[in-house]
């Protein structure tokens, strides 16, 4: 629990293990159960077919609300399944106080199917400013983290996701055709050029994780739900990466971004993308 006096950068110094102990609990008890073994009772549909909730995603995100806020009284929580009962609680992100911004199941799609293509986001923000953030894939057993100013580690080693080879062409994961309305797919359609290789994206926080290593080279997206890209963007960023949305701007978790935006894994790529979505070929 966070002292009298105490800092952010010193609750996270001391507490950063508590954090990660409890996003772990979570898809012990709440996810990996339910992983491969969901009941039909336990899926539901939410805006349509391929917007899917299941109780693992509201169980586990009830518990790291409560762990989380436990561990840092005075912060508030911006879950997606809360947003999504009672969307007036997003704006907390425009608040004063400290936000965890957790997304339980990311991939949720991926997890009802029983691929392992799914994770945990939680990130830390305060006042706008990204100050922490974890990505846990529990099927794969992989936990990436980072701290503002302190880099971007991926189950303890340094993630540094360098630059993309020259004459290659550029991979880059853009928003899947299933969650894009016709306007979005025709601003995608910018990226579909010779020099680029562009796909539709699995789960976001795992998308990010694949620039923060070095396996992607950008990602492009059509949507600024905080609970998708704080934690992604976050580690992508202290990777060596860098972040613009169609103005040529970094993303604000904060909302109100010029879209499509990206993430990738260096400032010149982050550049290159954004002037082929400002000027398409068509």
């Amino acid at each position: 629990m966070i002292e009298a006096m105490e800092t952010i950068d010193e609750f996270l110094l001391r507490h950063a293990v508590d954090v990660e102990d409890a996003i772990r609990k979570a898809a012990r008890t709440e996810i990996l159960p339910r992983w491969r073994r969901l009941a039909d009772h336990e899926v539901d549909q939410k805006a349509g077919p391929h917007d899917l909730v299941t109780d693992a995603d509201r169980l586990a995100e009830r518990y790291l609300t409560e762990a989380l806020g436990a561990l840092l009284p005075g912060s508030v929580v911006v879950g997606e399944e809360a947003v999504h009962a009672d969307p007036e609680t997003y704006e907390a992100l425009q608040g004063d106080a400290p936000v965890w911004i957790v997304d339980p199941v990311d991939g949720t799609r991926q997890f009802v199917r029983g691929e392992d293509g799914f994770c945990t986001l939680v990130a830390l923000a305060h006042r706008g400013v990204l100050l922490a953030s974890w990505t846990y894939a529990p099927a794969r057993e992989q936990l990436a983290t980072a701290v503002r100013g302190k880099g971007a580690h991926l189950d303890g080693v340094r993630l540094v996701s360098g630059s993309p080879e020259q004459g290659r062409d550029l991979r880059i994961a853009t928003s899947h055709p299933d969650y894009t309305t016709d306007a979005q797919k025709r601003e995608l359609f910018a990226l579909w050029v010779d020099g680029v290789a562009p796909r539709p994206c699995g789960s976001a926080g795992l998308e990010y994780l694949a620039v923060a290593r070095g396996e992607s080279d950008a990602t492009a997206f059509s949507w600024e739900a905080a609970w998708d890209h704080a934690a992604g963007l976050l580690l992508v960023e202290e990777a060596g990466g860098a972040h613009l949305t169609r103005d040529g701007v970094p993303f604000r978790v904060t909302g109100d971004n010029a879209l499509p935006f990206t993430a990738a894994r260096d400032a010149a790529t982050a550049h290159r993308v954004v002037d082929l979505l400002q000027n398409p070929h068509w």
